[in-house]
């Protein structure tokens, strides 16, 4: 696999007099894909229907002829302010039942008809001036689903349209009564157009009724983005790609990503740090300028499960962002360390946003590769470094995992919709595993609820799984060393109940939750021996085999078979005893690293990584 490196870059923010000298840096500079137009609309199509592709058609040149690839984004993440106009209702509505104007971006449902008709025909405009052209190499759809908490809308198009989706999978009120349990408050339905957005409601709604309204949102996502991906097939052989976010998990990736041949995503290590990570304060101040050890990775191996092998880093940042709540400077060598952290979890691509920082607009603070006065930003050096380390570096080679983990987005929506505790949180708790695995030197492979398979580890960890799908019960006896659940795993059923027989209900495993409690900050249940469990904690009543108690005797881990269940949120520590002692049972070889460092090996090489300022 050739390893590359690239950039966004917006050519209609700069006159045309810049372009070729812009081109012939990025070239100079080893770069080799420019991502353009995921924002262009308005200067595609300034009128409806008026269409003004020559200056793209310029861009799309002069930067070929450089010797570079184009990767070309479709604008439909900014649909232009006369198409307000035209669709007035196409804009999402918020949970209050206000709506998210015009005035920045993704501002549309993605429920509504004719905006995505709109969608589907600007599609086909560039697919149809741009699917052959030797210099467009690849595509990306739209931009970041979900940035800025625009999956979830309260409009009156994904009321209609949710009231469809419920009468297609329930076909009468009678079943979606029974499943969602609405003779509970007397909640009952007689007609699905009597079905409203579980919003505003005096009170908490039914928890089922949420979950489906989760999954028809997520489905409304995948259709949109299959509705373009559908129209640029028959006009392009160029491989299609959307770029995802970190910690965005409002709709299902992997059902996203099986419609594209690419998965990429736009990581901002210290940007995330502050924005979307709970640390302590301590944790916080140690890796300001650097990003969370393992945050980053997390993702890189999701989006390489998500592609299905293929995978790009579509956005690196280069510098200091604008957005996240405090912005520091990178340590100096922090972009060349991101950088090549991703090229050894298998990224084909790395591009950094931005080539030059916007003198103008919401995003003027964000730093580029150059700055706004064209003089090379310190991320342009170290992003040239590694296009010198390249050329003579070696073919990073497979990287075979021992270990599994399963990443769920239906489990996010669940325990988002009923926590149970204020501080649970799924996306939290498998980072915590994730954490563990990666401070004892792992390889982590991360799979979806449905893996049918599991013969290629020897551990597999699932913590947290809402349900558990028939393809991973029926792949349970594969696996042939252990498979972890827990805490909360397999505890409702897929319409939101608590099952006849109590969970886990997992085959072989004579082992049943009786009673759980959500905990404090501060409020821990000991274990035997020294650990703790935080956050949460379950009462099991079992006749397997139990691995470790409570200090007051219950049981804190138990095992039947190939299969283990664990009563609890462990504390970091605990996690990471519990994770080595399980990996040696496996005779999976283990490290104790120090903070910050971090080390992934593959079939030819072996990276370690200094996190530490």
């Amino acid at each position: 696999m050739k390893r590359s490196l690239g950039v966004c870059y917006y050519p209609e923010h700069w006159p045309d007099t810049l372009w070729r000298e812009d081109a012939r840096r990025m070239a100079k500079a080893g770069l080799t894909w420019v991502r353009i137009g995921e924002f262009a609309w308005s200067r595609l199509e300034p009128e409806a229907g008026l269409l003004q592709f020559d200056w793209l058609d310029c861009a799309i040149a002069v930067l070929g002829e450089a010797g570079l690839k184009v990767v070309l984004g479709t604008p439909t993440a900014t649909p232009p302010r006369w198409m307000i106009e035209r669709h007035p209702d196409m804009l999402a509505v918020d949970q209050n039942g206000n709506p998210r104007k015009f005035g920045s971006r993704r501002h549309y449902c993605f429920s509504h008809s004719g905006y995505l008709t709109e969608c589907r025909r600007i599609t086909r405009l560039l697919g149809e001036r741009y699917g052959r052209n030797p210099h467009v190499a690849a595509w990306q759809t739209d931009n970041e689903y979900g940035c800025h908490d625009t999956i979830l809308s309260y409009s009156d198009a994904a009321r209609h349209a949710f009231r469809d989706w419920l009468a297609q999978k329930y076909q009468s009120t009678d079943a979606l009564n029974r499943a969602w349990g609405n003779v509970f408050w007397s909640m009952d339905y007689r007609s699905f157009n009597d079905i409203d957005l579980p919003n505003l409601t005096v009170t908490e709604p039914n928890p089922a009724h949420v979950m489906d309204f989760r999954r028809f949102s997520s489905d409304q996502v995948v259709a949109f983005n299959r509705a373009q991906v559908e129209v640029l097939r028959p006009l392009t052989d160029a491989p299609v790609a959307h770029n995802y976010m970190g910690r965005i998990t409002e709709f299902d990736h992997y059902k996203v990503g099986a419609d594209l041949d690419i998965a990429s995503w736009d990581s901002y290590p210290i940007g995330f740090l502050s924005d979307r990570l709970e640390a302590t304060p301590a944790h916080k101040a140690t890796f300001l300028r650097q990003g969370d050890p393992d945050f980053q990775a997390f993702h890189h191996d999701l989006y390489r499960s998500v592609g299905r092998g293929r995978w790009w880093i579509m956005e690196q940042q280069p510098g200091p962002v604008n957005w996240a709540p405090y912005n520091p400077i990178p340590l100096p060598g922090m972009v060349r360390l991101w950088t090549w952290e991703a090229f050894a979890h298998g990224a084909e691509a790395v591009c950094y946003f931005r080539w030059r920082q916007a003198p103008f607009a919401q995003e003027q603070m964000h730093a580029g590769l150059l700055r706004p006065d064209s003089a090379p930003a310190p991320g342009l050096l170290e992003a040239e470094k590694v296009a010198r380390e390249l050329a003579d570096a070696p073919e990073v080679g497979d990287s075979p995992a021992d270990v599994a983990l399963i990443f769920d987005y239906a489990s996010a929506w669940a325990w988002d919709t009923q926590p149970q505790g204020a501080d649970f949180d799924y996306f939290r708790l498998v980072f915590a595993f994730y954490r563990a695995l990666r401070r004892l030197g792992l390889n982590i492979d991360i799979l979806p609820p449905d893996a049918a398979d599991l013969s290629r580890w020897k551990l597999v960890l699932a913590p947290g799984l809402f349900t558990l799908s028939p393809d991973l019960r029926a792949a349970l006896p594969s696996c042939p060393g252990q498979v972890i659940f827990g805490p909360r795993a397999n505890s409702k059923t897929p319409d939101f109940a608590i099952p006849a027989d109590l969970p886990p209900d997992l085959p072989g495993l004579k082992a049943r939750v009786t009673r759980v409690e959500s905990l404090p900050p501060g409020i821990a249940v000991a274990l035997e021996g020294g650990g703790q469990f935080r956050h949460w904690a379950e009462e099991v009543e079992t006749r397997a085999t139990v691995r470790l108690r409570r200090a007051d005797g219950l049981p804190a881990l138990v095992q039947g078979g190939n299969l283990g269940y664990l009563a609890g949120w462990p504390c970091d520590a605990t996690l990471h005893s519990l994770l080595a002692q399980l990996c040696a049972d496996q005779g999976i070889s283990t490290l104790d690293l120090p903070e910050g460092v971090r080390r992934r090996a593959t079939s030819r090489v072996c990276f370690g990584y200094n996190y530490a300022p």
